[in-house]
């Protein structure tokens, strides 16, 4: 791993795949953003909740045949423990299963390398929901349109 003070912020996603069904839709647009040099895999793992709500890690063989995953061997360096995966599985839906990327934004790291050499440092971080985001343009947007009328003048 890259020295920490060089590295971009780190992030990861949840993704869910009902009824356990991925298509491989997506991961060839991760690939693509790995071979620009805009994130780099950290780690990557799949894991399933049972109906009974345990939560187990799956090996890329799990899947089958029936989609190409072999491009993400050795995406899993171990950085996700099990508490990590209870964690992810508790977003999950029993009989779903996910994808859990952990990822360093590299394009990022320029910005947070030169930060931190002028004494700066990143205290806290988080991802605003797409949903939540087009809930509040949609108010403030209805906030600034005049009664019966166009917002522009």
């Amino acid at each position: 791993m890259n020295d920490v003070e060089e590295m971009g912020p780190v992030d990861y996603l949840v993704i869910e795949f009902p009824g356990n069904r991925m298509t491989g839709e997506g991961f060839p647009l991760l690939v693509d953003l790995v071979e620009r040099g805009i994130i780099r895999i950290i780690d990557l793992t799949f894991v399933r909740k049972d109906t009974d709500g345990s939560v187990a890690a799956l090996e890329l063989s799990d899947f089958g045949d029936e989609i190409d995953l072999s491009v993400f061997e050795g995406a899993s360096c171990g950085v996700l423990d099990q508490g990590d995966l209870d964690e992810a599985g508790a977003a999950l839906e029993p009989g779903n299963s996910a994808a859990v990327l952990v990822y360093e934004n590299l394009w990022a790291a320029p910005l947070a390398r030169e930060l931190r050499r002028g004494g700066a440092q990143l205290v806290a971080g988080g991802r605003i929901p797409v949903q939540a985001l087009l809930a509040s343009l949609d108010a403030t947007e209805g906030a600034t349109t005049p009664p019966g009328g166009s917002a522009a003048a």
